[in-house]
């Protein structure tokens, strides 16, 4: 094992009272982005299953990520869906989620949250975190396993974080999916931006984005990853925050 390597904790939940997600999917989608990638080894993968409350914070602690990708459904304001002991959703809200990061700032650089409506969470968290990433509106399960594709097809080749974001849209776009606009950047350039170029500078960059063919529509199963969120919210992607 490569003791410099960059931790990536996916946390995953999908409580037994919420529509069932490919997030088994989506986890192995990751692994072989960063598997293929030339830049392998500075990446390692963990990973937290139908996680509870004291399981995220046991993995935050003991495995100290760099990056931490959350997959699973969101409730907008009120929070995202973790499990309690009997499988059954124990939302997390905003606020705890914000004071929970502040006291991560000096190991993780992203955050990326994989889940509908999860804009408000990645504002909170941008108060302490450089760089997050959240769902502006309802996402399918299509759009964000492509997403997350391009995100770390682009981060195995050595991209920044802002341009792994606009590769996991490229993603979407290139299935031909309507929900590129989707997806978030909450973002803060500062040293380890740097820093990651420069440890990949010497590697040959990867060109091309994985595509997989898949046959099903999430919108036709309505399998989005939200679980009761009226109204409907508009907008598209955009960077914010301090530059330096």
């Amino acid at each position: 094992m490569n003791t410099t390597a960059k931790k990536i904790l996916i946390v995953s939940a999908n409580p037994k009272d919420t529509n069932t997600l490919r997030l088994d999917e989506e986890k192995r989608e990751i692994q072989t982005a960063l598997k293929r990638a030339n830049n392998r080894s500075l990446y390692e993968i963990v990973t937290s299953e139908a996680t509870r409350v004291d399981d995220l914070l046991r993995a935050l602690l003991d495995d100290k990520p760099s990056i931490v990708h959350f997959c699973g459904h969101g409730e907008g304001t009120e929070g995202l869906a973790l499990e309690n002991d009997l499988g059954q959703t124990q939302l997390v809200s905003t606020q705890a989620l914000a004071s929970l990061f502040k006291l991560l700032q000096e190991d993780v650089e992203c955050v990326l949250l994989n889940a509908c409506y999860s804009e408000a969470q990645a504002v909170a968290i941008h108060q302490h975190i450089d760089c997050v990433i959240g769902m502006l509106k309802a996402i399918g399960d299509q759009a964000a396993i492509k997403f997350a594709v391009g995100f770390y097809d682009a981060l195995g080749a050595g991209e920044s974080y802002d341009n792994c974001f606009e590769f996991g849209r490229a993603s979407i776009d290139l299935e031909g999916i309507a929900e590129s606009d989707t997806p978030v950047i909450k973002i803060r350039r500062r040293s380890y931006h740097t820093k990651l170029l420069a440890e990949t500078a010497k590697a040959m960059p990867v060109n091309s984005l994985t595509n997989n063919d898949d046959m099903r529509s999430d919108r036709s199963v309505g399998q989005n990853r939200s679980i009761s969120v009226g109204g409907s919210v508009t907008g598209s992607a955009m960077i914010t925050g301090d530059t330096a």
